[in-house]
C-alpha cells in the first residue's frame, strides 16, 4: 500500500507534522533532557523507558523495542493501516492525500467497515423485533444473559432463510461485491449465492478500535456446526484478533491481567458476572500475534482451559507458542478447570469471587512447563532425567537469552539432579557470529559503510558534505547500494529528516535494519560525524578507484580505446 502512495507526499507530511504532538495526545510525555519520555504504550512496566525524538522524529522503548515514526505509532497504537495512518495524520497537519489513493484505498475499506457495522445493527434490530425472536431471547435468558449485557455485546439474530443480508443490502452489484468480500454471503456449486449465517445467534466481533470486523454464529438446535465464524477477509484474519479485548479494555482502565478463554459464550457470562478482564481466541490456538496484543494490554496473562484431555492439549500449544515471548516484565500462567466443566458453568456455581481465586492460584508458566514435561518421563531414574534434560532442549533453543531462560536452566538442573556445568555442556548455546572481514574501519567494531549509513539516517543534512561518491557503487561490499541510494535521496529531496527518510524503505527488506541503526548511539559531535561520513566516503572512493585500476592492468582480453584512456587519467 505504501508504494501508492507518492513518496514526496509523506516527505511533506512528516516534517508539517511532530511526532511529539502525535504521541504526546494519546500517551502523555515529559521532558527527559533533549527527548520525550513516558511509561511505553506497548508494555507494561513502572521506569519509563519509552522515548520520543524530537530531533529524528522517532520513537523507541529500550524495553520492548518498539520503535518507528509517527505513522508507524499511529499503525501501533491506534490500529491503523498504512493509508488509515496517512490520512490521519494528513487530517492533523490539514493537507489533503492524493485522490489515487484516498479514492482507491482508505475509503474502500471504511465502506467496509461501515457496512459490518449496519449489518451488526440488522441483526441487532432482529433479535429486539423479529416475529421469532423469543426462540432467541429464551435462550440468552437459559443461558443467564441480562438484557444489560446483551446491548453491552451487540448480541443480534440471524433470522432463518437463505437472503435475508443479501436483500437487505444487497441492492446493487457493488454492495452484493462488498458483502462477499467481507465474508458475509455463500456461493454454492450451481452460483447460487445467500446468507452465510442463517438461524443463529450472533456475535459481532471488534477489533482493537471498536469496529466490527467479522461475526460468529451459534445455532439454537443441534445443527452443525454449532459455531461458525466468519471466513478470513480483508478486515477479519482470526489468527490475530480477540474476542471481547475491545469491551475489556472498555470496562477496565487499567488492565492488570488478562483471561484468555475458549468461546464467545465464556466471556459474556463472566462479563455478566463481573469478571470482565476475559477474552477468546477464534476457533485457533492462541497464536504469536495474540499473546503480543495481550502482552501489551497487561502484564499478567492467564490461560484457562478445560480439564479435558483437549483442553491440556491446547493449554500446550499455548505454551509452546508463548516460548519465543518468556521473559521480561510480564507473567504466563495457566488454569485448568476440573474435568467437565467449563468458565460458564464455573462461575455460576462458585460465583466471582471463588472463580476470581482460582485465577490467582493459576500455575506459573515454568511450574507448568516442567509438570507437563515430567509427566513423560520417570524422574525417579537417572535414565528418566536424562531424557527429560533431552527432551527440554529444544523448548529452551526458543527461549530468549536472559535472566529467565537462566533460571529456567537452574530449575531443569534441579529436578535432572544434576549441577549446571554439566548441564550447559549438552544444552544447545547460540552459535558464535562469524566474523566477516571488512574494510578496516575509522571506528572500532562497524564497517565504514554502515557507519556512513547510520549517520546519514540521523544527520541526513550531512549529506551536502559528501562532495563526490559517483565510483563507489562499484564495490562489492555489504551495504554500498543502500549507501548510495541514500546519498542519491538526499541530493533529490535535501529536506528529509530521519523520519522521512526511513519511510522511503517502508517496504523495502532493509527498513527493520535501517530503523535500528537509526536508534545507535553516536558519541561524536556533529563536527565530528561530518569528518567521519566525508573521510569514509573519501575512501571508498579511493578504494573503487585502486580495484577499477587493478581490474584493467590485470585484464586478460585487449583494452577498449575507452579503457586505455581510463588508465592514461589514473596515471
Amino acid at each position: 500500500m505504501a508504494g501508492q502512495i507518492p513518496p514526496q507526499f509523506i516527505d511533506d507530511l512528516l516534517t508539517r507534522i511532530d511526532i511529539v504532538d502525535v504521541v504526546d495526545a494519546r500517551v502523555p510525555l515529559k521532558k527527559a533532557g533533549k527527548n520525550m519520555s513516558a511509561c511505553c504504550p506497548f508494555h507494561n512496566e513502572k521506569t519509563a523507558s519509552f522515548t520520543v525524538s524530537p530531533e529524528k522524529q522517532f520513537y523507541h522503548c529500550f524495553g520492548c523495542g518498539a520503535h518507528g515514526t509517527a505513522i508507524g505509532f499511529l499503525m501501533e497504537y491506534d490500529q491503523m493501516s498504512f493509508p488509515e495512518a496517512i490520512q490521519e495524520l494528513a487530517d492533523h497537519a490539514g493537507m489533503t492525500v492524493p485522490t489515487t489513493t484516498s479514492a482507491s484505498l482508505t475509503p474502500a475499506k471504511q465502506n467496509l467497515y461501515e457496512l459490518m457495522d449496519k449489518v451488526s445493527q440488522f441483526y441487532v434490530h432482529q433479535l429486539q423485533n423479529h416475529p421469532q425472536k423469543n426462540k432467541f431471547t429464551d435462550y440468552l435468558h437459559r443461558r443467564g444473559l441480562s438484557a444489560h449485557i446483551i446491548e453491552a455485546f451487540d448480541i443480534g439474530m440471524a433470522p432463518d432463510g437463505w437472503d435475508n443480508v443479501l436483500k437487505t443490502f444487497g441492492g446493487s452489484a457493488l454492495t452484493i461485491k462488498q458483502l462477499n468480500e467481507v465474508g458475509m454471503l455463500s456461493s454454492n456449486d450451481k452460483g447460487r449465492t445467500y446468507d452465510r449465517f442463517r438461524h443463529r445467534v450472533m456475535f459481532p466481533i471488534r477489533d482493537r478500535r471498536g469496529r466490527v470486523i467479522g461475526f460468529g454464529g451459534r445455532v439454537l438446535d443441534d445443527s452443525t456446526p454449532k459455531y461458525l465464524n466468519s471466513p478470513e477477509t480483508a478486515l477479519f484474519h482470526k489468527g490475530s484478533e480477540l474476542y471481547g479485548l475491545y469491551q475489556a479494555k472498555k470496562a477496565n482502565r487499567k488492565l492488570e491481567k488478562i483471561l484468555i478463554v475458549e468461546g464467545y459464550m465464556d466471556v459474556i457470562v463472566l462479563a455478566q458476572h463481573g469478571v470482565t478482564n476475559v477474552v477468546a481466541t477464534l476457533g485457533t490456538a492462541t497464536t504469536s500475534d495474540h499473546l503480543r496484543q495481550l502482552l501489551r494490554s497487561a502484564p499478567e496473562i492467564v490461560f484457562c482451559f478445560d480439564g479435558d484431555r483437549a483442553g491440556h492439549e491446547a493449554g500446550w500449544r499455548a505454551a509452546e507458542n508463548a516460548l519465543p515471548m518468556l521473559g521480561g516484565n510480564h507473567q504466563l500462567k495457566f488454569m485448568f478447570l476440573p474435568d467437565g466443566e467449563d468458565p460458564d458453568s464455573m462461575i455460576r456455581q462458585e460465583g466471582a469471587e471463588v472463580f476470581n481465586q482460582r485465577i490467582d492460584k493459576a500455575l506459573n508458566y515454568s511450574d507448568y512447563f516442567f509438570a507437563t514435561l515430567q509427566t513423560r518421563v520417570d524422574c525417579n531414574s537417572m535414565d528418566g532425567r536424562a531424557r527429560l534434560v533431552e527432551i527440554a532442549k529444544p523448548y529452551l533453543r526458543h527461549i530468549p537469552a536472559g535472566v529467565y531462560r537462566d533460571m529456567l536452566e537452574q530449575r531443569l538442573a534441579e529436578i535432572a539432579k544434576t549441577n549446571m556445568a554439566t548441564l550447559n555442556k549438552h544444552l544447545d548455546k547460540l552459535a558464535p557470529v562469524k566474523k566477516i572481514r571488512q574494510t578496516k574501519s575509522l571506528t572500532p567494531g562497524v564497517s565504514p559503510v554502515r557507519m556512513a549509513i547510520t549517520i546519514l539516517l540521523q544527520h541526513p543534512d550531512l549529506h551536502a558534505a559528501v562532495s563526490e561518491y559517483d565510483k563507489i557503487a562499484s564495490l562489492e561490499l555489504p551495504g554500498v547500494t543502500i549507501l548510495v541510494k541514500l546519498l542519491e535521496t538526499l541530493y533529490q529531496a535535501p529536506h528529509l529528516n530521519t523520519a522521512a527518510l526511513l519511510e522511503r524503505w517502508r517496504d523495502h527488506s532493509h527498513s527493520e535494519h535501517l530503523q535500528k541503526l537509526a536508534l545507535q548511539t553516536l558519541m561524536l559531535s556533529a563536527d565530528e560525524l561530518k569528518f567521519e561520513l566525508t573521510g569514509i566516503v573519501e575512501q571508498l572512493q579511493k578504494q573503487a578507484v585502486k580495484d577499477r585500476f587493478s581490474y584493467l592492468t590485470t585484464k586478460t582480453s585487449p583494452l577498449t580505446d575507452d579503457e586505455k584512456e581510463e588508465i592514461k587519467a589514473f596515471r
